[in-house]
């Protein structure tokens, strides 16, 4: 399997293959920082978001794995504004998903919260406007920023039976659902607390740091949230909070799930939103198969002293049996076991943002 690792000073590629160590490939956009990557399963492009220090976003594509790139048109806010009055304009692009396997469209999340959409394989997008006009956005506090100065679109998921039907998850803004492809949405918040605000119990206002669907069963969705990891099987009609144990943070950004049980899924904790260090300073992976009533530890392999990685919304994959995660300090670590052993890679990358199994 090749991997592809976006980190805040380029795009790295790896080969693992389960008879021989990982094996650097390539380097692409060296010295830059690469937020966004997304591996069209259809077409087998290969699109990366770059966040320039000085020229803003860059939207870059590649049909030859690597081999040349070719700059891609950037969504446009021109004519849209925010609720104050003042012009929209493109902040970040921060998550890309394929619209079904029966259409070619392309779904585009960014900051400040807008939804692009593309029918011509990403010659030309067009913002949403249902969801950017959504009732709840206009109402000033609804839609708020959470570690950036605007909501951003950072998860799409779409039905793998059912094209018209996805869901995005907003920070901070919560879970919306389109059954219509976009031309309608609904908030998908209940059961759902937002610690942080007068009533957490608000049906819009959520601030879900990661979201994803089952690829077998669409009614089973898992979050990990500001305030906690929740699952829901019946769609998102009803969240579930589901706790690692008593005096353990459920706090975090980090997801992945089994491809084959529902049930099964992996989270890497953090310590607070105050303080965004590995819990106790130890770096550790929690494994439920019963849908959170019980979690136990799977990090063998992993640093046993100090540490302060943390691991971010789009930093933790599994494909298969392989399942790797990188670091904000640059640590990025496999496993290709059953029962997880974890193996270092490297020691000595930048801070990893995203990371991509194709």
């Amino acid at each position: 399997m090749q991997v592809l690792i976006g980190t805040s000073k380029g795009l790295m590629v790896y080969e693992i293959l389960s008879d021989s160590a990982p094996k650097e490939l390539a380097i692409h956009f060296l010295g830059f920082s690469v937020n966004m990557i997304f591996v069209d399963e259809r077409t087998h492009r290969w699109w990366v978001g770059i966040a320039h220090r000085h020229w803003g976003q860059k939207f870059h594509y590649s049909d030859d794995q690597g081999a040349s790139w070719e700059e891609a048109k950037l969504p446009s806010y021109q004519g849209f504004k925010m609720i104050n009055g003042a012009p929209a304009k493109l902040m970040e692009i921060w998550s890309m998903q394929q619209g079904g396997a029966d259409n070619e469209r392309l779904w585009l999340g960014t900051e400040p919260g807008g939804l692009f959409s593309s029918t011509d394989g990403g010659v030309s997008f067009e913002l949403n406007e249902p969801l950017w006009y959504h009732s709840s956005r206009q109402k000033e506090g609804k839609w708020f920023g959470a570690g950036s100065d605007f909501p951003f679109i950072h998860s799409i998921e779409v039905n793998p039976y059912n094209s018209s039907h996805l869901y995005v998850a907003i920070s901070c803004a919560g879970i919306f659902e389109s059954l219509d492809k976009g031309a309608s949405w609904q908030p998908k918040n209940k059961g759902l607390l937002a610690a942080y605000l007068p009533n957490p119990k608000v049906e819009v206002g959520q601030d879900p740091h990661q979201l994803l669907m089952h690829p077998l069963d669409p009614n089973v969705l898992w979050q990990q949230n500001h305030c906690g990891i929740y699952f829901t099987k019946n769609g998102g009609n009803l969240w579930s909070e589901v706790f690692l144990k008593k005096g353990r943070s459920s706090y975090g950004f980090s997801l992945a799930v089994d491809e084959n049980n529902p049930a099964r899924s992996w989270v890497i904790p953090v310590e607070s939103d105050q303080r965004r260090v590995a819990p106790d300073l130890k770096l550790e992976v929690f494994e439920t198969s019963n849908f959170g009533q019980s979690w136990k530890s799977v990090s063998e392999g992993l640093p046993t002293t100090h540490t302060f990685d943390i691991v971010l919304r789009k930093s933790f994959k599994r494909k298969g049996n392989l399942m790797i995660f990188g670091t904000t300090n640059g640590n990025l670590f496999y496993t290709l076991d059953e029962t997880p052993y974890w193996q270092l890679i490297s020691s000595h990358l930048t801070k990893v943002n995203a990371v991509v199994v194709t």
